[in-house]
């Protein structure tokens, strides 16, 4: 176990955990975001985002100080936090986003894990390579290879308590990043990000980033903190955390407040088109639209930065809840809902059902089938799995129907879609309790013939008929041919 953190609580891959960052004496409870803080500008200064939005961590560049003469000597002064004025934790980048956009920097991996050291940081970043998303594999493999290369010098770094990033890199070839993930997780290093994934979010490619986080998840251990480089739009927080992710830098706050854009939940608006604030937080409570719109440049600014992080840091908060109540895939799919490449990120999610099943509890408290793509999620997957531990008898039917008054079968037993069959006994017990509309989709009950298939499969010597309210000749064309069919509807 990696002793800087700890896992509370869990649903699918989401989990609340506590980053212990012993240079700063503080616990950070996870999902958290990192406010991105530019040494150069103070467009909410550091301190409010303690005192008013309750940030316990930030993230600033260590490559701008190092390379600014007058950011340097007060860094080296008085250290980070007191040039700062920040309470919590500070995290610090290395250059590595400069070295993607200008392809060059001037510092190596000791010298700026030094100069982190040097100047207060809690938690440092060495200069791996951020390798773009569909670059040749041969590219990737070569700056992968540099990347794990400086992480091995990030090793030999005395950095006292400091924790040190290992940086996930692989582009877009999932193997590389499961490559990344299994020796970043083989190091001493402490927090690990997906890295170069900016890309992917700006084209809206979130099947992608699934992808690669699964895959970054796949080679690092359960209790690794993972933190997803440049995520910051609040609208994708929720399917980040569904993967594994636990913390979140994000400049967007500042960045869209500069240029007159509104954050939501569900996208980004433009100020200007906007007649009515759908939000209850200080800023919308206090001014119109209109009202925004009157101020002056930097305090306009500065009210719809402060909007953002409301914005941002409540959808943080409501992230937790769902995972403490176990509904967070609910959540993920409220959010999917808002854009079509955000639908594409939840059905790629589901993909990976198999392997977010790991970590899902196997008790919560409601399973809501809210659309087809519930027939996927992680408790489905999880009772098909284990109908192979059921004791079946030699002749069984499998009902939509009530049990049978006759002793025609040694037993009955349910079917429900989007489970399948099951023991009546076990009605009561999760995922079996689950909310189903009453007009069942296709995939509820193509998922329920699966769920049969697989019963047969692991019981090829029992006498199996399905008793079924009318199921389309599609579905059954996924039960076993061996099965007797009775349909309820005809009689």
């Amino acid at each position: 176990m990696r002793e800087c953190f700890e896992i509370r609580d869990t649903d699918a891959g989401g989990r609340i955990g506590e980053l212990s960052v012993p240079r700063a004496n503080v616990t950070v409870e996870t999902p958290a975001l990192l406010p991105v803080i530019n040494p150069n500008l103070d467009t909410i200064s550091p301190r409010r985002l303690a005192d008013e939005f309750g940030a316990e961590i930030l993230i600033t560049n260590s490559y701008i100080i190092h390379g600014d003469d007058d950011l340097r000597e007060r860094a080296l002064a008085g250290g980070l936090h007191d040039m700062l004025d920040f309470p919590g934790a500070i995290m610090t980048d290395s250059g590595s986003f400069q070295l993607s956009e200008y392809g060059e920097i001037t510092v190596t991996t000791e010298e700026i894990l030094e100069f982190q050291h040097e100047i207060g940081s809690d938690i440092a970043t060495p200069v791996d390579i951020p390798t773009p998303p569909d670059v040749p594999r041969e590219q990737a493999e070569r700056e992968l290879e540099t990347t794990q290369e400086r992480l091995e010098i990030a090793e030999d770094v005395d950095t006292g308590e400091m924790l040190v990033s290992a940086p996930v890199q692989g582009s877009t070839y999932p193997d590389l990043r499961e490559r990344a993930g299994c020796h970043a997780e083989g190091t001493d290093l402490d927090v690990f990000p997906v890295g170069a994934v900016v890309p992917l979010m700006n084209d809206y490619r979130y099947d992608d980033v699934v992808d690669v986080v699964a895959a970054a998840k796949r080679g690092l251990g359960a209790d690794a903190p993972v933190h997803l480089f440049g995520a910051g739009h609040p609208m994708m927080f929720a399917l980040a955390v569904a993967m594994g992710c636990d913390l979140f830098d994000s400049a967007a706050y500042a960045l869209y407040a500069r240029d007159d854009r509104y954050l939501t939940v569900r996208g980004t608006r433009a100020l200007e088109e906007i007649d009515y604030l759908p939000c209850s937080c200080a800023v919308c409570t206090d001014h119109s639209p209109d009202e925004l719109r009157a101020l002056p440049d930097t305090e306009r600014e500065s009210e719809l930065a402060a909007h953002n992080l409301h914005v941002t840091f409540a959808e943080i908060r409501r992230i937790k809840q769902a995972i403490r109540a176990g509904n967070l895939l609910e959540l993920v799919e409220q959010r999917a809902r808002a854009h079509p490449t955000m639908l594409d990120g939840y059905r790629t999610l589901l993909d990976h059902a198999a392997q977010l099943e790991q970590s899902d509890p196997v008790s919560k408290g409601s399973f809501f089938y809210t659309s087809h793509e519930s027939a996927r999620r992680p408790e489905v997957v999880r009772h098909h799995e284990r109908l192979e531990r059921l004791s079946v008898p030699d002749s069984l039917l499998l009902t939509e129907g009530s049990a049978p008054r006759s002793d025609e079968y040694d037993d009955s037993w349910r079917v429900e879609p989007p489970f399948g069959p099951f023991p009546r006994a076990l009605s009561k017990s999760y995922p079996l309790t689950a909310e189903v509309p009453d007009r069942t989709d296709r995939a509820a009950l193509a998922a329920a013939a699966d769920g049969v298939a697989r019963l047969v499969d692991v019981n090829p010597a029992a006498d199996i008929t399905l008793a079924h309210d009318g199921w389309p000749a599609a579905v059954l064309e996924r039960v076993p041919d061996d099965v007797s069919l009775v349909d309820l509807t005809a009689a």
